[in-house]
């Protein structure tokens, strides 16, 4: 399928950023008293929002978190992601090649705006995607699952032509419930758990991604 639109995931599609966010989480959920080890929180957390890891936090802990602690949170997240977010492989090659193909893309995340513009700098790709490409679940409405982000960058763009790459299944709900098509994207396994939330196909390198678009 040729689309009109692409959209992808920052996290885990174009920036290798999950693990540092992880380490980072887990660190300050551990100093609430919700004792986590990042491998934990990458496996709980995967494309979750600030805002809706909170109210987890919440329950476990037994209490609201002290004023503050969604603000603090997301300030180490963006000194960390400053230093150490890295591009995930091919990812550079790959908006290249779209571009050349002449089609549309975007770029919805579950991160804020800031965070996108952290990570955007850090990796080189700031230059690639300019701020009108870039939309933050925050400043659309809800987070994902939520289908808000996927339609907000969409715009005029009918869903049925719009195509979406994913590594969460909490993403690819949501452009599930936009009306969109949408592609896992898992490197590291065989992503049934992408295929289970309603991805068409699991891609295992971005050079697949020419194959569905043929």
């Amino acid at each position: 399928m040729r689309p009109e639109l692409i959209i992808f995931d920052c996290d885990g599609v174009l920036i290798d950023s999950e693990g540092v966010a992880s380490i980072v989480t887990a660190r300050s959920l551990s100093a609430l008293g919700w004792e986590m080890t990042p491998q934990q929180a990458l496996s709980r957390f995967l494309g979750m929002s600030i805002e809706d890891i909170q109210p987890l936090a919440e329950r476990a802990i037994g209490h609201a978190v002290p004023p503050g602690w969604r603000e603090s949170l997301a300030r180490g997240l963006i000194a960390a992601l400053r230093q150490d977010s890295r591009l995930i492989p091919g990812a550079r090659e790959m908006l290249e090649q779209v571009n050349k193909l002449g089609i549309e893309w975007r770029v919805a995340s579950n991160s804020s705006a800031e965070e996108m513009d952290v990570k955007f700098a850090a990796t080189g790709l700031s230059g690639l995607i300019p701020a009108k490409n870039r939309f933050a679940a925050s400043d659309a409405g809800r987070p994902k699952p939520a289908p808000d982000v996927f339609l907000a960058a969409a715009g005029d763009v009918p869903p049925s032509r719009c195509v979406v790459v994913e590594d969460s299944p909490l993403g690819i709900t949501g452009a599930v419930a936009a009306g969109m098509v949408c592609y896992g994207f898992s490197p590291h396994n065989d992503g049934l758990a992408l295929i289970t939330a309603g991805a068409r196909r699991v891609l295992s390198n971005l050079n697949e991604l020419f194959e569905v678009l043929e």
